[in-house]
């Protein structure tokens, strides 16, 4: 007698959010080998005079995976049924100028104004009378205008090939906070965010001196200063210390 197994795998989305965003960073990987074993290790290098221009300009085009570092209330026994606060990051996507100061062989400064386009989840967990666990989820809909001011420092040149790492600080003004949105349904109960924010920001990248352009891949990290939560007399607001700002970035440069 033959048996046959069937298996049914239990689908979450977040997992599914997670697992594109990592497949994202492999083809950002495998982009960056790819263009590296196309150069030519005995040819000319490209693009011999492009690191003397004291201004260049290009744009940026990039995958954000944005995320609230969360504090709760240390005693969440006062709101009963609350259980554990946490959240959950989701996939965005920004765009970018970008204008570049050259201050020496191996340093420039970067400023790079553009729009991103980001969702965050704070999750509730609230336990019933009855027993039965349910997760509430507060979804916080951002649009910022970013102005990142950042020191690039570069690696010698091989051949067509730089390696850098670069930190600096950005000023992002959220367009559409909901600091001063009030509900359509006056039953509705929302977070609140403030629309400035200040955050640090750290990264490393990869540019490639190709025949007509420069191209650069980069990922980094980005961590808010600023409780961003306006707190209101509600459960999902007050049960919170603070919320502040982080990202994953992925950018691709033509420069």
């Amino acid at each position: 007698m033959t048996r046959h197994f069937v298996f049914y795998p239990c689908i979450n989305p977040e997992r599914m959010n997670k697992k594109k965003f990592l497949t994202s960073i492999l083809l950002l990987l495998g982009l960056t080998f790819a263009l590296h074993a196309q150069r030519t290790p005995f040819g000319v290098p490209n693009l011999l005079r492009y690191d003397e221009k004291i201004f260049h300009f290009g744009f940026q085009i990039g995958l954000t995976q944005s995320d609230f570092s969360i504090r709760s209330k240390a005693n969440l026994a006062e709101y009963d049924s609350l259980m554990v606060i946490n959240t959950s990051a989701l996939s965005g996507f920004n765009l970018g100028i970008v204008t570049n100061l050259r201050l020496g062989k191996y340093f420039d400064l970067r400023f790079i104004p553009g729009i991103s386009f980001g969702d965050r989840n704070v999750n509730y967990t609230i336990k019933y009378s009855t027993g039965k666990e349910i997760v509430t989820k507060k979804n916080i809909e951002s649009v910022y205008m970013d102005l990142p001011l950042l020191l690039k420092f570069k690696s010698s040149r091989m051949h067509n090939v730089r390696v850098y790492v670069l930190a600096g600080a950005q000023y992002s003004l959220d367009l559409i906070s909901a600091a001063k949105k009030e509900a359509a349904n006056p039953k509705e109960i929302f977070l609140k965010v403030f629309p400035h924010d200040f955050q640090g920001q750290a990264g490393v990248g990869f540019d490639f001196y190709l025949a007509n352009f420069k191209f650069t891949t980069e990922l980094k990290m980005s961590f808010g200063f600023i409780n961003l939560l306006k707190q209101e007399d509600n459960m999902y607001a007050s049960s919170i210390q603070s919320l502040k700002s982080k990202n994953l970035i992925i950018s691709f440069f033509i420069e």
